[in-house]
């Protein structure tokens, strides 16, 4: 996943406004085990993501879709609030993020999605 997300990165920095930007990741576990090693992967992740100056807003599990072609169902899905997008670049790039967290995301899902969100103004 890490792969994925660099070489995104420089279409994503190139587009920063310098505005917060949300992370909700959409979630499909591992069917042996996955739910039990992502919640591992927050318990080390959450401190090194406060770091950076971001906050997981939310965690929930996935209820059956009320409007959903089949297969577009996710187990759980985590919004992350980051105060930059430069913010959610160090952090994706940190060591330790890297070399202890990561490692037990990757373990954990099955499948995800990384969708950045940016608050629009009503």
């Amino acid at each position: 996943m890490l792969t994925l997300i660099e070489n995104a990165l420089p279409r994503f920095l190139d587009e920063d406004d310098g505005q917060p930007v949300d992370m909700l990741n959409l979630l499909r576990f591992q069917e042996d085990g996955g739910k039990e090693r992502y919640a591992d992967y927050l318990a080390i992740a959450a401190p090194i993501i406060a770091r950076f100056g971001a906050a997981i807003v939310y965690v929930g599990n996935g209820l059956p879709p009320l409007s959903a072609e089949s297969g577009q169902a996710w187990d759980a899905l985590a919004l992350v609030r980051y105060p930059s997008r430069q913010a959610f670049a160090d952090m994706a790039m940190d060591d330790d993020y890297r070399d202890k967290a990561a490692p037990l995301r990757d373990a954990a899902l099955a499948e995800a999605v990384l969708q950045p969100l940016q608050t629009v103004s009503a």
